[in-house]
């Protein structure tokens, strides 16, 4: 099934949150990337993710979530103060952030090591969706080693059937990816630079070094 968010809005939200909690796959526009989405806590839709995309689980997909209020129950520990305040500022946003996962969770997101990469995507029309499914483990719409979808034509082209629901939101802001934030060592590193340049992570803290590497929406 296939909605146009210009016209289908309501429908298309419906038809995404129900094929998300019946396990299936679902293609969203973000404000970097098209995405394609499962239900975080559940193993066997994230599974199909990654077989859709053609990715092992040595490449766990990220959480996306509708408000930063989510966060607290995902992660074992609060940001610390600088965190906390870059959040704010730059969520929702282009900005991926790696940190320890609560132990408690009960999900299987791939060879995660303990970690969770979370980000709060600045689209109505997703958050529309996640609000309603809760988190979503999303990744770059596409096939393992192609670009990122930039469209829903795009994304259909390379995923197919293996998707229940295409949301169609018109052509994406572009093809850069969000930033990926690691903090969960004694120094937060970028995992790969995205839209959001290393410049603006110092102001909230300058130890932040670029280590490279990186993968998702």
């Amino acid at each position: 099934m296939r909605f146009d968010c210009a016209t289908e809005l309501d429908e298309g939200v419906e038809a995404a949150v129900s094929a998300l909690r019946e396990g299936a796959l679902v293609v969203l526009p973000t404000d970097t990337v098209y995405g394609v989405a499962a239900d975080a806590f559940d193993a066997m839709a994230v599974a199909r993710l990654l077989e859709a995309k053609g990715r092992g689980r040595d490449m766990p997909p990220p959480v996306l979530i509708a408000d930063p209020a989510t966060l607290d129950a995902l992660v074992a520990e609060r940001p610390p103060a600088w965190l906390q305040t870059m959040l704010e500022d730059l969520w929702p946003g282009p900005l991926t952030v790696v940190f320890r996962a609560q132990p408690s969770l009960t999900w299987d997101l791939g060879e995660t090591h303990g970690t969770v990469a979370v980000r709060v995507p600045d689209d109505e029309r997703t958050r529309a969706v996640l609000r309603r499914s809760g988190p979503s483990a999303v990744s770059s719409a596409n096939l393992s080693g192609r670009p990122a979808a930039e469209s829903a034509d795009e994304a259909e082209a390379m995923l197919g059937e293996s998707v229940k629901v295409y949301l169609d939101g018109g052509p994406s802001a572009g093809s850069t990816p969000s930033t990926i934030l690691d903090v969960t060592g004694p120094v937060p590193r970028v995992l790969r630079q995205g839209a959001i340049e290393l410049a603006t992570l110092h102001r909230y803290n300058n130890t932040i070094e670029h280590a490279g590497g990186g993968a998702g929406a």
